[in-house]
């Protein structure tokens, strides 16, 4: 049975005895429960920093909303990890559910693993999803990475499962490895960014149009930054050629899929 948890985070628990934690309310399936009864607890939260020791896969919600501080989680985690969070950061050593960093506005969340569906997507029903800050993946992501996203920047250090960038409205989302199919559909502005080999590129839409080759300067800031904090990117792609499609052209189409071109023993 599934625990939603959004009252751990780092920002709630600040200041409050263990007592006084044990007592948060969280839900065991539809039930109510106190805190104390799922979960051991030691320290205090005078740092601002939660660690979380064990098998975190069935428990939904953590950090979600948060605005300061840090969580580590040393093993996997469940659904909605940092969804609609503002600040703070949130480090996973394993894999990771669906809807992570779900409508989020601001903060880093780096999970050094795979992670589920909808990265940084929108809710159903929602008008856009992330607005802000940074996600970092460090293995493989599912479908519909960054749907909605308007802004922010969403990192997959390899594939990515169909329609990544899906309703994109702007941000930009960087991929070093595979594509899914309808890479980018309904896009209206922001940048989706292949930094793999050719053979894992995406087959665009017929609704995207080639432009042209050229050296994008802004992404060479993206690319350093993202090299600076450990991700598996190839650093000659700093500063390399891109080819450049715009769409999608039934939306706005002010999107970009740029693709990086390495160079050849010849060049």
């Amino acid at each position: 049975m599934p625990i939603e948890a959004e009252v751990i985070r780092p920002d709630l628990l600040a200041g409050k005895t263990l007592d006084q934690v044990r007592q948060l309310t969280v839900y065991y399936g539809n039930r109510a429960r106190p805190l104390g009864e799922c979960f051991e607890f030691s320290g205090d939260g005078t740092d601002g920093k939660l660690i979380l020791e064990g098998d975190w896969a069935g428990i939904k919600r953590i950090g979600e909303g948060m605005k300061s501080g840090h969580i580590v989680v040393n093993g996997p985690v469940g659904m909605h990890l940092g969804a609609e969070m503002r600040g703070g950061s949130i480090e996973v050593n394993g894999d990771a559910g669906d809807w992570v960093g779900a409508e989020m506005r601001g903060g880093l969340i780096r999970v050094r693993g795979d992670v589920g569906h909808l990265v940084g997507g929108s809710y159903r029903g929602s008008r856009s999803g992330m607005k802000g800050g940074t996600i970092l993946v460090t293995g493989n992501a599912g479908n519909e990475v960054g749907c909605g996203m308007r802004r922010g920047l969403i990192a997959v250090g390899e594939s990515v499962g169909d329609f990544a960038g899906f309703n994109l409205i702007a941000g930009t989302i960087v991929v070093a490895g595979a594509f899914g199919v309808r890479c980018g559909a309904g896009m209206r502005r922001g940048s989706i960014i292949a930094v793999g080999t050719p053979a894992q590129y995406p087959a665009l839409l017929a609704s995207f149009r080639y432009d042209c080759v050229y050296r994008p300067q802004f992404l060479a800031i993206y690319l350093k930054q993202l090299l600076s904090w450990g991700f598996p990117l190839d650093p000659a792609a700093i500063g390399g050629k891109f080819r450049r499609f715009s769409g999608d052209l039934v939306a706005l189409g002010q999107g970009e899929v740029l693709m990086w071109e390495p160079m050849t023993g010849s060049e």
